[in-house]
């Protein structure tokens, strides 16, 4: 069966390509080490504590809203709209990043905040397209190629970050960052679903949305097989969240890697997550979205508890492969995993309580990290709690039922 919507399938990608310069320019390598290190200093790990407490304060922020948003997108009738104030925040808070220099601590704090909320907030809408543009048995698919073009643009954006840092212009890095993702988001405005003319008003749809989203939280809590699959999301989702948010630092602070280093590692486990995102794509429909996960996380596991014991670059180079080989695996499959759970009509309050387990997962995690980053003096305490948080999650895993194959045949 083909797919029909190929130019809002592209568009809906594209937008993963546009929002991923975020993911790994500010997110993931460069900012987080400029943030703990230049403008906090993080001798004793004081950087990590600000960092981490970013990071939380904005994803308890996202918890508190997300459901709630995700209900007034279906009933106002508006989820492109908030999709693209979402992105404008984001963009802008990005943008004043420039702004910002050695010891300018609350400052840096609050826009980060900013940027973050803009950043994954957005999410619950843009995932909600998804049951829309696809069929159901090209969900994983898609779901595995809006993740693969979003390394892809992680790499571009990336590349053009350090070309920017090796001639020592960081305040120019953060303007390309928003420049690249306001660019290459504009196809998901004009192309995705449009929002309906007629809507109730923010007031009206929002009182409604309240209203819907506890019973949307009833139903989730009596739909056993549902719940057993976000709790467990919840937990190895924490691992994943609060790697992306601290490798790069620990990698600087810990084995003195440098700035050039740290793009170069993360440009090289793009293109692995690239390759096993595609590479997964197709299991995913035929074997299963729970297997898939299932084997992503006993890597993870094993991953982390190699992390504790890395001495050397080198050998952080060859776990972070592994790593980044089973990143857009995990998050594709545990994407495709939940759509199973929804019902038709429902997607955007549904994805806006997935998204908020899944933001609830990066306010323990990364807080968790930082605490105990600052108290021992060092990182290597915090990585253990990431390998618990994964060995959890999967023995947890093991007792959800469903996420079989979506299909049998092509």
């Amino acid at each position: 069966m083909p797919l029909k919507n190929k130019k809002q399938v592209i568009s809906w990608c594209l937008f993963d390509f546009a929002n991923s310069s975020y993911s790994a320019v500010i997110s993931a390598v460069i900012f987080p080490v400029y943030f703990a290190s230049y403008i906090v200093g993080n001798e004793s790990g004081l950087g990590d504590l600000w960092w981490g407490r970013a990071v939380s304060l904005s994803m308890v922020f996202i918890v508190l809203t997300s459901p709630f948003l995700g209900g007034i997108a279906d009933f106002g009738g508006i989820r492109k709209r908030l999709l693209l104030i979402y992105t404008v925040l984001c963009i802008s808070a990005v943008a004043s990043f420039s702004l910002i220099h050695k010891g300018m601590i609350a400052e840096g704090f609050v826009l980060i905040i900013l940027a973050n909320i803009g950043m994954e907030g957005g999410f619950a809408f843009y995932n909600s397209f998804l049951p829309e543009i696809a069929e159901k048995e090209y969900h994983g698919r898609v779901s595995a190629w809006g993740f693969g073009v979003g390394y892809a643009g992680s790499i571009l954006s990336l590349i053009l970050a350090l070309l920017l840092i090796s001639s020592g212009y960081f305040d120019f890095t953060w303007l390309m960052v928003a420049l690249f993702f306001g660019i290459f988001s504009i196809p998901a405005f004009l192309f995705l679903p449009k929002d309906r003319k007629e809507w109730s008003g923010l007031i009206s749809s929002a009182l409604r949305g309240v209203r819907y989203i506890l019973d949307t939280f009833k139903k989730l809590w009596k739909a056993k097989e549902t719940r057993k699959f976000l709790v467990s999301y919840l937990i190895y989702a924490d691992g994943v969240n609060t790697v992306i948010v601290f490798s790069s630092i620990f990698a600087a602070t810990t084995l003195g890697f440098n700035t050039q280093e740290l793009v170069m590692l993360y440009i090289a486990v793009q293109i692995l997550a690239l390759a096993g995102s595609f590479i997964m794509a197709g299991p995913i429909d035929f074997w299963g979205p729970k297997k898939v996960v299932t084997l992503s996380l006993i890597m993870w596991v094993s991953v982390s508890f190699s992390a504790y014991f890395v001495q050397t670059k080198l050998m952080f180079w060859v776990i972070a492969f592994l790593a980044g080989f089973g990143l857009g695996a995990v998050q594709a499959a545990s994407r495709a995993f939940f759509i199973q759970f929804i019902p038709k009509g429902h997607e955007s309050e549904y994805f806006g309580v997935y998204s908020m387990v899944g933001k609830s997962s990066a306010i323990l995690g990364p807080l968790l990290f930082g605490v105990l980053s600052s108290y021992f003096g060092s990182q290597r305490p915090a990585i253990l709690s990431v390998a618990v948080f994964f060995l959890t999650g999967l023995i947890s895993l093991q007792f959800v039922k469903g996420g079989g194959p979506n299909l049998k045949d092509t």
